[in-house]
């Protein structure tokens, strides 16, 4: 049977981000897959991904061994939807758009936008859809940080948040590679000329590429192998450039990095523990081992503090050698966690109707 599935764009005008900037008009692509009467739940794709997180049989999304019929989010029972990011570039508003006020593609001059202005625009674009209410945010990564600003800009709306393979504040750790891979872009003469810098925007991958897996899954998968007097390490790196480069915009890439700098979840709270004493929404937290970027131990220790402070939060670290990038792998070591936590607040909600009535 074949997933219930369409894509679409909705279209919102006058969006001021957090810097003052207005934007004329935001345009943001999105896939519903499911039923439109089930319970809704919302995904957030990483910093390369788009909309398409369930796909079809022959072009299969990005989670579609997460999201199926039968699926541990089975679109059967819930109804998935995923916008493409402000500032991506599979459809939704972003550097290939075209700025109104000079009739010319934006490139460089789109303006900067935080990990908050992403998840505004969506709530905006959900009420122009009809959906009133979320059963669930889930997202890894950068899919994370706005799951978590979800349940703090937007707690009545949502019954449950994942935020997965994601700290509450990004590391300096985190910014440093990721300026390192920003500098790579924006060193390449190409881009410097307005032009596709396909040799930035490749290395600044093959550096993202060794933050997401690691050290362990490197030496297993590879060994020290050579092919064609080359390592084969280095044959998979240039690989993943050369794909990343034939279909991301390096505008996106910088703009996107840079609301990931941006993320902490106590700017403009009062602190980093204020903005936990505020975070009122359950949370169900996944943690991959040997994660650079965003280590278990500090996921945890978010958890646990979120709890102290009466919270209502649980925590799963998956056993893995992926690293980052185990919440794109690997779905029957996971899968589960997710699939009883969403049953779990829908029972939740349905035991608390019943007393009501």
């Amino acid at each position: 049977m074949t997933v219930r599935r369409d894509v679409g764009k909705v279209v919102i005008p006058n969006f001021t981000l957090e810097s003052g900037y207005i934007l004329d008009e935001v345009e943001l692509v999105f896939e519903r897959a499911g039923l439109e009467q089930s319970p809704v739940i919302l995904v957030c794709h990483a910093l390369t991904g788009n909309h398409c997180t369930v796909g079809t049989e022959d072009e299969p999304g990005w989670w579609r061994g997460l999201i199926n019929q039968g699926g541990y989010i089975d679109v059967d029972e819930y109804q998935v939807l995923t916008f493409n990011v402000l500032g991506g570039c599979d459809g939704s508003s972003g550097p290939k758009s075209i700025n109104s006020n000079t009739g010319n593609m934006y490139g460089v001059d789109f303006p900067q936008i935080t990990i908050r202005d992403l998840v505004e625009i969506q709530y905006l674009a959900l009420k122009k859809l009809g959906i009133n209410h979320l059963h669930a945010v889930i997202g890894g990564s950068l899919g994370g940080m706005q799951v978590l600003e979800w349940g703090l800009m937007y707690p009545g709306f949502v019954d449950v948040i994942i935020p997965i393979a994601v700290t509450p504040q990004f590391s300096d750790y985190a910014i440093a590679f990721n300026h390192i891979s920003a500098q790579a872009i924006k060193q390449d003469s190409n881009w410097q000329q307005g032009k596709t810098p396909k040799e930035g925007l490749g290395l600044a991958r093959a550096i993202g590429m060794i933050t997401y897996r690691s050290a362990p899954l490197f030496q297993e998968r590879f060994n020290r192998t050579e092919l064609n007097q080359k390592y084969e390490v280095e044959s998979y790196l240039s690989h993943q450039a050369e794909k990343l480069v034939n279909r991301f915009d390096a505008n996106s890439y910088l703009i996107l990095l840079n609301a990931m700098n941006g993320h902490d979840i106590g700017r403009g709270r009062g602190g980093y523990e204020l903005a936990l004493s505020q975070l009122e929404v359950p949370v169900v937290a996944l943690s991959f081992q040997h994660d650079l970027l965003y280590p278990p131990h500090e996921i945890k220790a978010f958890v646990d503090h979120l709890n102290i402070l009466g919270g209502s939060a649980k925590y799963c670290e998956v056993e893995t050698i992926f690293g980052h990038d185990g919440f794109l792998v690997e779905f029957q070591k996971w899968g589960d966690v997710i699939k009883v936590s969403l049953e779990s607040i829908k029972e939740s909600k349905l035991l608390n109707r019943s007393g009501e009535g």
